[in-house]
């Protein structure tokens, strides 16, 4: 039962990003976002980091008062939103914005669509302009770009 709990938080956890980064980064907190879109911030930290730290603390209450009791649901819930997040971090500090110079070069077709998307959501540098503002949920047009039966 854990287990999916887990699960159905982490995959939860697209919808929930995409409306969070769509009306509320590209919206009121447009102030924290935008030096993500036009580069501004000096040095390696941006004001989007902020971001960070506002998703961390619901999930260490989830888990910190899930664990008080017996581990309930609220620790799990918690731990699904943790592994997101650890995955965006991953995927999209690492392996899309290169911020650790690692995992650069790859031919899998997923992550290929994956780098694409997020560079057509960054060709964009407006508070409204903007497509893809999902994550880990890929247009299937990207995919189609890179997919086997399309480059041979």
């Amino acid at each position: 039962m854990n287990f999916f709990v887990v699960l159905i938080t982490f995959l939860s956890m697209e919808g929930f990003t995409w409306v969070v980064h769509k009306y509320i980064m590209h919206g009121f907190l447009w102030v924290l976002h935008k030096d993500h879109h036009d580069h501004s911030s000096p040095g390696n930290l941006e004001k989007n980091d902020y971001f960070f730290v506002i998703f961390a603390l619901p999930t260490i209450a989830l888990m910190y008062f899930g664990s008080l009791n017996n581990f309930n649901i609220l620790f799990y819930i918690g731990l699904g939103i943790m592994l997101y997040g650890l995955t965006y971090f991953f995927v999209h500090d690492i392996f899309i914005h290169q911020r650790i110079k690692i995992f650069k070069h790859t031919k899998n077709p997923y992550f290929l669509a994956l780098r694409r998307a997020h560079k057509q959501h960054h060709k964009h540098i407006g508070k409204y302009e903007g497509e893809c503002f999902g994550f880990l949920f890929v247009p299937i047009k990207y995919f189609k770009m890179y997919s086997k039966s399309d480059t041979q």
